[in-house]
């Protein structure tokens, strides 16, 4: 027999497989992408490499793209250094940051698209990395974050055979991104560069969804109207690009200046006013505005002018961006004028309740919207979000475009709408029932309703104080759990201009501080609450602080993050819910006690730490670390069971 009959059999690639310059379907089988690895070298043109990233980037910043995290890796290295280059080179269009944590460093691009409104890439390797960014991809798609997810891969011809580090990743996050794209492998023949573009341009449209238009004025709120897409990148060795080619940025762009997008809509028309103002007529209603009712300043103010025109409630969780306008009819304490199971007083009933955004935090708010014989409005440009299945009426559009035509149909006296005598009491009605909370709560700093006793073992005091002294245009990020209740709970409307942020599309604790430090890039100052499970939980985010440092000494901006750090040792909302018990499975499965040293955490990531246990040692302490550049971090002490007790007052 011969030597060459023990060969496995040789075949020849069919003619028909695909050409080099062959732009693929968005959506290719794997099958199709071994044929066109089929007709390749095994070896990468690091010139065709880098500009075909060159053109792929150049095209992200001129949509809008103005942020890359990248987590180092091998098989990203084209996109990686493509990435630092371009920043290198004009850094007021690409800013990088570097996370060595793929799940931390999603999550800082989430909130770095959250705090902006525009789309933040981010950049991992193969395997096991692309399966960290999971956690923020779910975020992003709930909370409608754009996000553009770039991975690394291996050839099409090293997929199924046991390469390292080598896993299917077409398609990798499922249904939960709004577009998915295999790449082609870099190759610098005009097609290819064409495809990179448009791939680039693709990217943006899908991530803003809605949104479809950058606004220049600084965001209050995280509403946002798009989410995640991916975009899976083949690469060959060798993997570093030749940055030498000339048009490195340029080759393939079509114009000059600057490109994006205009998105016009169908405004909501007269027609339409006239119906919600027949719907309304004769009936006392009330808007229930959660995260996503608006994202700038300007949004709010039409908002606000609206509801003050048809003399309606705004019942503003502290994620609307509403609680910025000390006005009678934005309601801020609502959660403590709503009784346990959604009751209220005959005279706070409403008949028709109109909801924008998301449903509040406040669990008793939810109930009393699915209280029945009530009409419910939901305006929203894609969907309901009403897990209550209560819709009668969908309006497609965006709250601020619902209010503001509504606005100017009453002003213009297009509709034939004035608020009746029964609604204007009805508005009244809300605003007593709401100072009179406010009472109540903004006591909170001094001591407990009807005691002598301080309140510097409670949270919602420190809360308290944190919105109080919170600069001017500053952030205030609050994780889940306690720390956003107490949020809604002590945050009291003023005319102090806050950007209030949490990750509520999943109510995880995955990647908070991550976020908080995301969202501290877009202001000088930013604060986060939180409890120690969900600082524990993203405790390694603090190894940020040296990237802080290298894009301050890089002539970057240097925000200050200060961490109220709210330590009940354990997971105290469990204390509240059904689960308590005396029983032993109670602390070690819910309560989860984990005695740890956040001043020894601190010191291993350089980061400042103040310990306070009383409300003036916090003021001392907090006004001394705000400014101060990077993170820091104060730790209050406070008890872990009683939760229910002590917030018994204020609810």
């Amino acid at each position: 027999m011969s030597e060459t009959s023990h060969r496995p059999e040789q075949i020849e690639p069919s003619s028909s497989h695909p050409e080099q310059g062959a732009v693929p379907s968005c959506h290719p089988e794997r099958s199709a992408q071994r044929g066109v690895e089929g007709s390749r070298s095994a070896s990468a043109d690091p010139a065709a490499t880098a500009l075909f990233l060159g053109a792929f980037f150049d095209e992200l910043t001129r949509w809008g793209v103005r942020d890359v995290v990248v987590s180092p890796g091998s098989r990203s290295t084209p996109l990686a250094m493509t990435a630092y280059e371009l920043s290198q080179r004009d850094p007021e269009r690409l800013r990088l940051f570097v996370d060595v944590d793929e799940r931390g460093a999603a999550f800082f691009a989430l909130g770095l698209a959250k705090a902006s409104g525009r789309p933040a890439a981010i950049i991992c390797t193969s395997g096991t990395a692309v399966a960290n960014y999971y956690p923020a991809v779910l975020e992003a798609e709930s909370s409608r974050v754009p996000l553009i997810v770039l991975t690394g891969d291996r050839p099409p011809r090293l997929q199924g055979l046991g390469a390292p580090q080598t896993c299917d990743q077409l398609k990798a996050y499922g249904d939960h991104v709004r577009a998915f794209r295999q790449m082609l492998l870099p190759s610098s023949d005009e097609a290819s560069i064409r495809f990179a573009r448009q791939s680039a341009r693709e990217g943006v449209i899908a991530a803003l969804g809605e949104e479809g238009i950058f606004h220049d004025e600084p965001r209050i709120a995280g509403a946002c109207f798009g989410g995640p897409v991916h975009l899976n990148f083949p690469f060959d060795e060798p993997l570093k690009p030749d940055f030498s080619v000339a048009g490195l940025f340029e080759t393939g762009r079509r114009f000059s200046e600057a490109v994006g997008m205009m998105h016009p809509r169908a405004s909501f028309g007269m027609q339409e006013a006239g119906r919600i103002a027949a719907l309304l007529d004769g009936r006392r209603a009330l808007v229930l505005a959660g995260e996503g009712s608006c994202a700038t300043e300007f949004e709010a103010r039409k908002v606000v002018a609206w509801a003050e025109a048809f003399q309606l409630p705004l019942l503003a969780d502290p994620l609307s961006g509403l609680r910025c306008f000390d006005n009678a009819c934005v309601i801020d304490n609502y959660d403590s004028v709503i009784e346990s199971g959604g009751v209220l007083a005959p005279q706070l009933a409403p008949q028709v309740i109109i909801r924008f955004g998301r449903y509040p935090v406040s669990k008793k708010a939810t109930q009393m919207a699915a209280a029945s014989g009530v009409v419910q409005v939901v305006v929203d440009p894609l969907e309901t979000r009403d897990f209550n299945a209560m819709t009668d009426l969908c309006v497609r559009c965006k709250p601020v475009e619902f209010a503001g035509s509504l606005r100017v149909a009453f002003d213009l006296q297009t509709i034939e709408y004035e608020p009746s005598a029964e609604q204007c009491a009805f508005a009244e009605a809300w605003a007593a029932a709401n100072d009179g909370a406010r009472e109540r709560i903004a006591g909170v700093a001094v001591g407990a309703p009807e005691s002598d006793a301080t309140h510097d073992d409670f949270e919602g005091a420190f809360v308290h104080r944190v919105m109080e002294r919170a600069p001017e245009r500053s952030c205030v990020f609050a994780a889940n759990s306690m720390s956003i209740r107490a949020l809604d709970t002590f945050y009291l409307r003023d005319e102090k201009r806050l950007t209030v942020l949490c990750n509520r599309g999943l109510n995880g604790i995955d990647g908070t501080l991550s976020s908080a430090l995301g969202a501290a890039q877009q202001f000088a100052q930013t604060t986060f609450i939180t409890g120690d499970l969900t600082l524990l939980h993203d405790l390694n985010a603090l190894a940020l602080q040296r990237e802080l440092r290298v894009q301050r000494d890089a002539g970057g901006a240097a925000p200050s993050i200060v961490i109220v750090l709210l330590n009940n040792d354990g997971g105290a909302i469990f204390d509240m819910l059904p689960q308590k018990s005396e029983d032993a499975y109670f602390e070690r499965l819910f309560l989860t006690p984990q005695d740890v040293n956040f001043e020894a955490a601190a010191q291993a990531f350089a980061v400042p730490y103040r310990r306070t246990e009383t409300l003036g040692a916090f003021d001392a302490a907090y006004d001394e670390l705000l400014g101060t550049p990077g993170i820091s971090l104060i730790e209050v002490p406070v008890p872990l069971v009683g939760l229910k007790e002590r917030y018994a007052p204020y609810w």
